[in-house]
This record gives C-alpha cells, structure tokens and sequence, in this order.
C-alpha cells in the first residue's frame, strides 16, 4: 500500500515509517521539511495521490491555548479535504488517553477539535489514544519546577514507550478502520509524582517531588481517571525500567 505519515520526521512518526518500509509498504514520510505542510497545504495534494492510508502523527510546534487550537484545526482540515480528493480509504490519528475529560487544558481543547473534524470527515478512521510516552517524563519534571521542588498531582498514569506506540500505530494501519478510537497503554500503572521521582532518582537528578492536589497537567486538574484507559486497551510490552535501561542509562 502507499501510506504517507504527516510527522514522520518526528519520535513516532519515523518509527512508524520504519516499521511500515520494513513490511514493504510504499512510504512517504510527510513534514515542512520534505515539501509537505499541512498548514499552508503546500505538497499534500501531490503527495497524497494515489495513496490508501493517511496517518497523522504530527503535534503543535507551541503549547499555547489558540496556537495549538489553530494548529490542530487548520491542519486537520487541509489534511481531510485532500483526502477526500485522493480517495483515501483510512485516517489514523494518534491522539491521548482521556482528551475528552481533559478540556480544562488548551492543548487538549485543540485535540478535542482534531478528533471532532475526524468523525466528521467521512472518511474511514481509527483514532489511537495513547497514554503518555515515558519519553516526556523528563520535560513534566521541568514544566513542574520551582527551585528543587517539583509538584505533581498523585492521579494515576500508565506511560508507554515510543517503540510500543509505533507498533500499535503500525498494526493499526495494517487493519481495517476501527471508524472509533482504540487505546494503548503501557504494562505498569504508577501514581504520576512517584513516577517522576523514580525518574529523577534514577538519573541522579536532586530535585524532590511534591505530591500536590492542585497541580495542573497542561492546565488541568487530574483525577484519577483522567490519563488511564477506560475500557480494555492494547497493552505494550516495555516496563519503566526496561526503557530507562535502554534509552536513558
């Protein structure tokens, strides 16, 4: 099959892409920097012809409420018209576990109206809702940061590496539209300002973890929830400690 995947220079997007070449797929990693801008729209119609899956795996360059809603929007719809124009026959997306519980957070405002443009396209679909990679552990320690004091919420997460991600997006594309969402997670569930201070300790990092009720996720109070699957999810296979072996140590 020809499958383009918009990100693909990115964390997931290039192991997708590896992955998909490795089974003999026709691939074309989608980004500004190969000539194919979802926001402006230059090169999608070219590089969409003729091709039978679209996986968009591509994030917000910015954090901030509007920059991220407007990303997501205009992206979003640029990428959905030029399919229907293609004749795609399947948009994968990679969205978060518990988006739809998180609108208190800009940045899941703006995946909510991602996912919404999606249903709505016409176009047969899987949503991926991941937890969250354990990549980003170190970058929720820094945004939590006041001196050596870093305050997390206690609420429960079950974090997932990069590789596993891949594969699931991988074999997602390889099926038949789900026309819904599909959750994937990783083996373990920890309280997230544990995990952070299990993260740090690992590292040698000094800093301690603060438990704290109040402190926001990207803008949202948590409950316990909110980051943890809700209903039966694919489980990848990669513990914290295996993936800190393997990337960090």
């Amino acid at each position: 099959m020809k499958i383009v995947v918009i990100g693909g220079s990115g964390l997931i997007g290039s192991k997708v892409v590896n992955n998909l070449t490795s089974l003999g797929h026709e691939v074309i990693a989608g980004s500004p920097a190969t000539g194919i801008n979802t926001i402006t729209g230059e090169g999608l119609a070219e590089a969409l012809a003729g091709a039978d899956i679209v996986i968009d795996v591509a994030n917000s360059p910015s954090f901030e409420d509007q920059a991220v809603l407007d990303f997501f929007t205009t992206s979003g719809r640029n990428l959905l018209a030029a399919e229907k124009e293609a004749g795609v026959k399947h948009h994968i997306a990679l969205s978060v576990v518990g988006t739809q519980l998180l609108s208190e957070s800009g940045y899941f405002r703006g995946k909510i109206a991602q996912e919404k443009l999606i249903a709505e396209a016409g176009i047969p679909y899987t949503i991926v809702h991941s937890t969250q990679f354990f990549e980003f552990l170190g970058g929720i320690a820094q945004s939590a940061t006041q001196g050596q004091i870093v305050r997390l919420s206690a609420a429960y997460v079950q974090p997932i590496s990069s590789d596993d991600v891949a594969s699931a997006v991988t074999d997602v594309a390889t099926g038949a539209p789900h026309n819904g969402i599909v959750e994937i997670a990783g083996p373990e569930r920890y309280r997230l300002a544990e995990l952070v201070q299990k993260f740090l300790n690992l590292k040698g990092d000094t800093r301690s973890v603060v438990t704290d009720s109040q402190a926001r996720y990207f803008g949202a109070l948590l409950s316990d929830v909110m980051l943890i699957p809700a209903g039966d999810a694919r489980i990848g296979s990669t513990s914290f400690v295996e993936w800190f072996k393997a990337t960090i140590a």
